[in-house]
C-alpha cells in the first residue's frame, strides 16, 4: 500500500462521517469531554477506539509497547494529569492483548536494544510468578504474563499521586484492567476496578496532598 491510498482512505471516512453527521467535526473541534483514558499497547492491531465502539472524541488514549506504567516515564505521567485533572475522566482503562510482542521478548533471551530497558520490569515480574509458568506451553506462559502485566500497571497507575490526589478530593475515578484477545476480538475484564486508595497496600498509599507552608 502506498502513503498516497492513506490519504484517500481519510478524505473517504472524513466525507462518510460528515455525510451521516454534518456537525461532527465542527462539535468535535470546539472541544472534547472523554470519560475513558485507555492505556494500551502500541500494537497495530488494537485499534483503541475502534475495538470499544466509540467515536473520535470518546476516548482519551495513550500508547506504549506493552502498556505499561512506569513512574519515570513523563510521558505517560502527563497524559494521565491531564486526563485526571483537566479532562476529569471517570474510568482508566489498562487493557493489554493475549500474543503482545513486547511481553513475548521479556520471556527470552535475546537481547533487543533500548526496549531491552523498557520490557526489564516485566522479567521481574515473570520470576516473582515463575513458578506458576512452570506447567505451560510458550504461548500459554506469554499469555499469563501478559494478564499478570496488567494487573500490575493497574497498581502502578493507582499508586501515582495524580490519580490519589483525585481520590482525595472526592473525584469519581475508577482504574480497570482488561485484556483484549486477537483471536476473537472480545475484551476481557480481570476483575482488578480500583475506586478508591483504601483498595491498594497501605506502603502505597499517600495522606492528602498539602502545599508546603500550609
Amino acid at each position: 500500500m502506498e502513503v498516497s491510498q492513506l490519504l484517500d482512505n481519510n478524505r473517504f471516512w472524513a466525507d462518510s462521517l460528515n455525510a451521516r453527521d454534518p456537525a461532527f467535526f465542527q462539535r468535535l473541534a470546539a472541544q472534547q469531554h472523554p470519560e475513558f483514558l485507555w492505556i494500551g499497547c502500541s500494537d497495530s492491531r488494537v485499534p483503541a477506539n475502534e475495538v470499544v465502539g466509540l467515536m473520535p472524541g470518546e476516548l482519551f488514549v495513550h500508547r506504549n509497547v506493552a502498556n505499561m506504567v512506569v513512574a519515570t516515564d513523563m510521558n505517560l505521567l502527563s497524559v494521565l494529569q491531564y486526563a485526571v485533572d483537566v479532562l476529569q475522566v471517570r474510568h482508566i482503562i489498562v487493557c493489554g492483548h493475549y500474543g503482545c510482542g513486547g511481553v513475548r521478548a521479556a520471556l527470552g533471551r535475546q537481547e533487543l536494544g533500548l526496549i531491552d530497558n523498557w520490557l526489564r520490569s516485566l522479567k521481574g515480574l515473570y520470576h516473582q510468578h515463575r513458578d506458576r509458568f512452570q506447567a505451560l506451553e510458550p504461548d500459554a506462559q506469554v499469555d499469563l504474563l501478559c494478564e499478570l502485566n496488567v494487573e500490575r500497571q493497574v497498581r502502578n497507575v493507582c499508586h501515582t499521586t495524580l490519580v490519589q490526589n483525585a481520590w482525595h478530593r472526592g473525584q469519581p475515578l475508577a482504574v480497570h484492567g482488561w485484556i483484549y484477545g486477537l483471536q476473537d476480538g472480545h475484551i476481557k475484564d480481570l476483575g482488578v476496578s480500583v475506586s478508591d486508595s483504601r483498595q491498594i497496600d497501605s506502603t502505597f498509599q499517600y495522606d492528602r496532598y498539602e502545599a508546603f507552608g500550609e
